[in-house]
């Protein structure tokens, strides 16, 4: 009987239990496949400068880390220059933001900021853009729309959701471009981030810098899942993967991605596949991977080479490269004679811009 009254009663308790309809249409949208920018003459001559002074900048950088007036920390930008190139390219300074991590030099050149006070807050001066108290991975400029400039591994994802939430709060139009690398990829908060990103559909451009190695560990012994542009898959954010070395391949992707944000349909990644030339900071020897490896980069895909290569093709000779080149080395050789003579902070400096009271 009681057997028999468990099989009768089973149907009834199958029908009130409740169901869980998934909130969101099976059909996921995604965006267009992204194509090459088509750069003009001018475009793809501004793209070239703008790499070629991050290069420029970043070597003269580390003979002064060298002859010890950067102290700390010192993480170079040479390699990865088409990322921070291409997509801060098609951002509005004043309408979106930009946050990342510690290696930070290369994405406030692109941004349009002076290398002088660049330099000289890397020598730690008064006129550097921190005061000369961030030193070379706390950089910021809220005139800019620039948001550091983080040391914690990762920390910059979450707080670029924030102000992903205050654009879409304040209806101010604005995208943020947050870039982390693929080790950062594999922090939990960088997860909630994605879920809380989702969920309120913020206006926020993950861009993850795969330059293979986070600090001395390849991706391949510490990623599961390689392929980081599906990391936001489970959170309905979709992912596209770009050339990191072709500044025009990330141009137009950072031209989807913004359409994509700008739509009000909530966040996407970008995984920019580069590569750093030097070691994760001026102390890292790199022993971990071969010469032959990083000169494959550099002879192979290179990302100045290539942009001068598209140029040559629109009729750029030789001798005007090298006559841009001399410009760049001259602006940034002055950058270095600035820092170098520029003072450093009033002691009276160490107890300024330590606490906000609001009210």
């Amino acid at each position: 009987m009681a057997k028999t009254a468990s099989k009768a009663a089973a149907p009834a308790a199958a029908a009130q239990a409740p169901t869980h309809a998934p909130n969101r249409a099976p059909n996921r949208e995604r965006p267009a496949e992204p194509t090459r920018f088509d750069a003009s003459k001018e475009q793809l001559l501004d793209f070239y400068k703008q790499m070629l002074l991050i290069r420029r900048f970043e070597e003269r950088a580390g003979q002064l880390y060298g002859l010890g007036l950067i102290g700390g920390f010192c993480h170079l930008y040479i390699g990865q220059e088409a990322v921070a190139v291409g997509l801060q390219s098609a951002m509005q300074v004043g309408r979106d933001s930009v946050i990342t991590g510690y290696r930070d030099h290369g994405h406030m050149l692109a941004y349009g900021i002076d290398p002088k006070i660049i330099m000289a807050e890397l020598t730690g001066r008064a006129a550097g853009i921190s005061k000369g108290k961030g030193g070379s991975m706390h950089m910021f400029s809220v005139e800019h729309g620039f948001y550091g400039g983080h040391g914690i591994v990762g920390a910059q994802v979450s707080l670029g959701t924030g102000l992903a939430f205050k654009h879409k709060y304040s209806n101010d139009g604005g995208t943020c471009l947050a870039y982390f690398g693929d080790g950062a990829a594999n922090q939990g908060q960088v997860y909630e981030s994605f879920n809380m990103a989702k969920l309120w559909d913020l206006p926020v451009i993950y861009a993850i810098e795969n330059n293979r190695y986070a600090m001395g560990t390849s991706v391949e012994r510490s990623a599961s899942e390689p392929d980081f542009y599906k990391r936001g898959e489970s959170f309905r954010i979709p992912g596209i993967q770009v050339d990191g070395m072709d500044v025009l391949a990330v141009r137009g992707a950072a031209e989807e991605a913004m359409k994509w944000t700008q739509a009000g349909k909530g966040p996407i990644i970008l995984e920019l596949l580069t590569y750093r030339y030097r070691g994760h900071s001026m102390s890292d020897p790199a022993k971990y991977r071969t010469r032959e490896e990083v000169q494959g980069y550099r002879e192979h895909n290179d990302p100045v080479d290539h942009a001068a290569n598209e140029l040559a093709k629109l009729g750029v000779g030789e001798d005007e490269l090298k006559a841009i080149d001399k410009q760049i080395k001259e602006i940034v050789v002055e950058a270095a004679k600035f820092a170098e003579e520029a003072p450093e902070p009033d002691t009276r400096e160490l107890h300024t811009d330590v606490l906000v009271e609001a009210y």
